[in-house]
């Protein structure tokens, strides 16, 4: 009188794992590391996103101190989304959005200087480029280097926990 009782433990010790409906196994995620096209797709997330901030300044006529934190924040997650988690990106990510920052600043005077003058928003950007220059240098202050050390911070903090 023989029965067939299973020990503990797991049955597959003594030998080979028998075929089963496919891998239990998670496959590794891709490796990301495109140095090149996180850095182009950083360029291009900057560009969008200045034009977005100084369309946004430009329309309420105001600066949104807490907007340039996104942009900053946006352009690092895009820099290690597509091109991983390499250093350069991270201090590629906070200098894109430092320039990021300033050109939505200077996007948003333009609105609001085109519409004092009666001009084009682009004719004040390359006609004009000195007076806006100039208006933002009056108008910066304190909070203004604050935001761009805050857009830089979020910048490098997106790119690296990306």
């Amino acid at each position: 009188m023989s029965q067939s009782f299973q020990p503990p433990g797991n049955p597959f010790a003594g030998g080979p794992v028998p075929p089963g409906p496919g891998n239990p196994f998670a496959p590794a995620p891709p490796v990301r590391d495109n140095v090149g096209l996180g850095l182009g797709a950083a360029a291009v997330t900057a560009i969008a996103a200045a034009a977005i901030y100084g369309g946004i300044a430009g329309a309420i006529e105001s600066e949104i101190g807490f907007a340039a934190i996104a942009v900053g924040f946006v352009i690092g997650l895009v820099a290690g989304k597509v091109g991983g988690r390499n250093p350069i990106l991270a201090v590629a990510s906070a200098v894109f959005a430092l320039a990021a920052v300033y050109l939505g600043q200077i996007f948003g005077i333009a609105i609001i200087g085109a519409e004092e003058l009666g001009l084009s928003t682009t004719e004040m950007l390359f006609d004009h480029f000195s007076l806006l220059t100039e208006a933002w240098n009056q108008g910066k202050e304190a909070m203004t280097f604050l935001f761009f050390a805050l857009a830089a911070f979020a910048a490098v903090s997106a790119a690296k926990k990306a």
